[in-house]
This record gives C-alpha cells, sequence and structure tokens, in this order.
C-alpha cells in the first residue's frame, strides 16, 4: 500500500474546483429563489465525526447552509451519509437511509446523494450501490476526504453515478481543510491515521489504511489555533494514539504530543485510543503529574482469555494487560479505567468466558463498550470455523452486562457527596432544565443550575462553560448532582 503525503500549498484543482462548486450552487440558487442546504448523517467512532467536520467545512465552502432540524434531514440539497463498517448493524442504518432518501431524490433531479466512509471500503457494499442504488451520485472512501471537491465536481460535471475508491492511502494536514467545529465544549484533533494492527475481527486496516502520523509542528499549530479561538478541551484522536510518529521521521512520539498539548494551557486534553501492546510508562506518567490531562484511560482489554486473544491477533496477555491497569490505578489516584469487550468471538468455550468474566472483576473498569461478535467481510475471523451460536453468545453477554453494570454503579456511588469540576456540554437527555457535562475523569452527570446562580440573560447556551456540580444521587451509567458555583468567570 502507498502512502502519500499532500502538500496542500500546492494542490491547485481544490482550490479550482471549490471555485467552480460555488458557482455552481450559486447559480442553482438563484434559479431555484432560494440558499441551497446540506445535511451530513454520521455514523460510528470520533474519527468519523472528525472526518465530517471536515466535510461540513467544505460544503459550507461551497456556499450551502446546513439544515436544521430531524424534519428536514431528507429535504436538504445535497445529503452526505459518512459510514461506519466497525459498529454492529452499519449495512441496515445505510440501506435503510437509502430508502428513505430515494422518493426525494427522484422528485429534485438537482438533489445530490453522496456516500463516503469505511463501509465504502467493503466491495459487496459499492456493488450493492451501484446496481441498486442508482440516485446515489458520489461513492468515495476515507482516505479521500482532501479530494472531495474533486470529485463532487466531477460528479455533477458528467451527470452519472460516480464511484471512486482508492488504493492509496493519503495524509492530509488538518490545516488543508476548513473544518466546521461542531462542538463549543470540545474541538476534535486527529493526530494519525489507519491502523497496523490487524486484528482479525477488525476491518479498519482495509479501511482506512496503514498509519500515518500527522506532522508534529501542524498538530501543535493547530492546537495553539484552537486554544486562541477559547476551546476548553481537545480529544486526540487516532485508531491507536500510542503508535504516533513510529514511522515519522521526525522522531516525535504520543508523549511528545500529549505534552505539547498540555504546555498550550487547554483545561482538559482527552484521547482515544490505546492498545495495551503500545501505551507507554510516559503516558501514564503525564496523566498522574499534568493537571489537564484527563484522569482517564481507555483502553481495550477485548477477552480475559489468551487463547482468544492469540486468536484475535491480539500481542499481550491477561497478565499484562491487569498489570497495565493496576499501574494505572496506583499511580492516578481517582482516575477512571474503561474498556472495549468482544463476547462471542469464534471458538469461545465457557472456560474463556469465565476468564473474560475474572478479568472484568480483577480489573475494575468504570465503564465498558461490550458486543457481541459479528462477522465483519473481508476479516480473517469472519472465515473462522467456529462460530459460536447466536443464543449462547446472548446468554454470555447477558451475563457480562449485570457485572459491568454493578461495577459502573459501585463507581459512580463513590462520587456521591463529592464535588467536581464538570465541563458543560449542553442540555442533557434527562429532560428540560437539566445539562449534561463529564468529569475529569470522564463520568457522565447530569445536573441542575439554582435559579440564583443561573448567569443573566442565560437560556440554553452553556455549552463549553466549566462549574462545580456536588454529586448527590448515583445511576448505572451516569451521576447527579446541582450545580455549585461556575469556575471560569
Amino acid at each position: 500500500m502507498t502512502i502519500v503525503r499532500v502538500d496542500s500549498l500546492d494542490n491547485k484543482e481544490f482550490v479550482s474546483a471549490t471555485e467552480e462548486l460555488r458557482e455552481y450552487f450559486s447559480s442553482l440558487s438563484a434559479s431555484k429563489g432560494r440558499k441551497l442546504t446540506y445535511n451530513v448523517l454520521t455514523y460510528g467512532c470520533q474519527l468519523n465525526e472528525s472526518d465530517s467536520e471536515k466535510l461540513e467545512g467544505m460544503l459550507s465552502s461551497f456556499g450551502l447552509v446546513r439544515t436544521e432540524g430531524k424534519d428536514e434531514l431528507t429535504m436538504a440539497d445535497v445529503i452526505l451519509m459518512n459510514t461506519c463498517s466497525v459498529r454492529e448493524n452499519a449495512d441496515k442504518h445505510l440501506f435503510g437511509n437509502l430508502g428513505v432518501f430515494k422518493s426525494g431524490a427522484y422528485e429534485d433531479r438537482d438533489r445530490i446523494v453522496i456516500i463516503c466512509g469505511c463501509m465504502m471500503k467493503v466491495p459487496e457494499n459499492v456493488e450493492k450501490i451501484r446496481k441498486s442504488y442508482p440516485y446515489v451520485d458520489l461513492v468515495f472512501d476515507p482516505q479521500q476526504i482532501h479530494r472531495f471537491p474533486i470529485l463532487l465536481r466531477d460528479s455533477i460535471r458528467s451527470k452519472k453515478q460516480l464511484i471512486n475508491i482508492s488504493s492509496i492511502d493519503y495524509i492530509a494536514e488538518d490545516d488543508y481543510f476548513s473544518i466546521a467545529r461542531l462542538r463549543k465544549f470540545r474541538a476534535l484533533v486527529p493526530i494519525m491515521y489507519g491502523c497496523n494492527n490487524f486484528c482479525t475481527y477488525c476491518i479498519v486496516p482495509y479501511a482506512r489504511g496503514r498509519e500515518r502520523s500527522r506532522d508534529f509542528e501542524s498538530i501543535v499549530t493547530e492546537l495553539e489555533s484552537l486554544k486562541e479561538q477559547g476551546y476548553n478541551e481537545v480529544m486526540l484522536l487516532g485508531q491507536n494514539v500510542n503508535s504516533y510518529g513510529k514511522n515519522n521521521p521526525e522522531g516525535k512520539s504520543f508523549p511528545d504530543v500529549l505534552r505539547a498539548a498540555s504546555d498550550i494551557g487547554f483545561n482538559r486534553i482527552r484521547f482515544m485510543s490505546s492498545h495495551p501492546k503500545d501505551l507507554s510508562d510516559d503516558v501514564i506518567e503525564l496523566m498522574a503529574t499534568r493537571s489537564n490531562i484527563e484522569k482517564h484511560l481507555h483502553l481495550a482489554m477485548q477477552s480475559g482469555s489468551d487463547r482468544i486473544l492469540k486468536l484475535m491477533n491480539r500481542p499481550y496477555t491477561i497478565k499484562q494487560f491487569l498489570d497495565i491497569c493496576d499501574s494505572f490505578r496506583e499511580r492516578v489516584p481517582g482516575g477512571s479505567l474503561t474498556t472495549d469487550i468482544i463476547v462471542g468471538f469464534p471458538g469461545e468455550t465457557e472456560e474463556d468466558f469465565e476468564l473474560t468474566l475474572e478479568a472484568v472483576r480483577k480489573a475494575r473498569f468504570d465503564a465498558a463498550f461490550t458486543f457481541q461478535y459479528s462477522k465483519r467481510p473481508g476479516t480473517k475471523a469472519a472465515e473462522f470455523e467456529d462460530q459460536v451460536p447466536k443464543e449462547i453468545v446472548s446468554e454470555r453477554f447477558s451475563r457480562l452486562l449485570d457485572l459491568q453494570n454493578d461495577l459502573a454503579f459501585r463507581s459512580n456511588e463513590d462520587k456521591v457527596g463529592s464535588s467536581y469540576e464538570i465541563l458543560i456540554e449542553g442540555i442533557s437527555k434527562a429532560g428540560s432544565g437539566t445539562y449534561t457535562g463529564r468529569t475529569m475523569s470522564n463520568h457522565l452527570v447530569n445536573f441542575t443550575i439554582p435559579e440564583e446562580i443561573m448567569p443573566s440573560g442565560c437560556d440554553t447556551d452553556l455549552e463549553g462553560r466549566l462549574g462545580i456540580v456536588r454529586i448527590d444521587r448515583a445511576r448505572p451509567y451516569s451521576i447527579d448532582g446541582v450545580l455549585e458555583r461556575f469556575t471560569d468567570v
């Protein structure tokens, strides 16, 4: 696989295509007598969210306006679906929504439907779109986001469905894009792309390509700009952030990036995700000693059985994993530990599953993303013969959930009666008058604000602010409290 670094200063075609699209949509807008709109539907992880922010920035640069409200999702003039091949039932979400858009696509011949993202690296999905969804105008893969204006221009020019899936792993610095930051409280900052691990259950190395690290100075420049814009929190992203810099001539590593972000002075720095084989003592030391690095480590265990870990191509033993957990707990007091676990991987026996339960008890995870194994086309595990019957997987999954929910509730109970600084993320789903945010250890908090300390003239726009919340109730997945005071005034 070839890796090509894109030089934004020399890519004249990107600029030319953007200008042509701006003229095209301006003319179409004039003929319709209204502003043209776009809508982006995003599935999957934070990296997908970051990709969508870049795509939205480009759509805005064409003169399009983002739609607001669920009722207008199918009414946008440009509909873009950024897909995920990792999450379960991703294909059902995609093709279900495509069916919804069908009538609108035929009613308005000017409407443009675009599909991109990881699912487009699966040939079966692309072929299905080609044969069954002729009203989809453009299909491309994650590696080609920097070519989006060029691909869209070519699609409009040809007036035919354009499918362009690359065999090259590109990397374009984030200053290449006009990024539409969708949140006020947190900025997403990818530091690398792709993965070299080839876990047997995972499609990511095939969908996102090989590991490519961004230039260190480019990351620092972006972080400094975000600080100037007033962001309180940044989230450093990568399929495995601890691999940053491995193939980079600069000699920088992930601790260098983490240290630089801390020195710039954000209130909080988060990062996702970490692979146990690459997590260094330096990272844990920075989490322990730097007050603005979040005290939360997400470390994917996947299974508690060494035999299953080997089948998964996870190059560590469960003892090595638990040793890391113990080190983190000891060196980062009050920190939280979360994980990913797959139940029912091919060949998993009851003994293997009991070892997973035992490891979960020992690690005392504060939260876990638990999944029932499902085949992913193109992965080695999909070809394994010893698939576990669905009813057994479901029963084991229920037992794991019961255990983990109990551990999560105990973790949340420990917070009751104490006060924590919260970064406010907005209005809570819990209902009117309730806000939501997270502690430095990434615990989800829903809280109310007494009328006497609510900022004057403020209705709901508290996103990105900081405050102290006293916790008075624990739930299995969150904690409740009351805001005592704001700390950013």
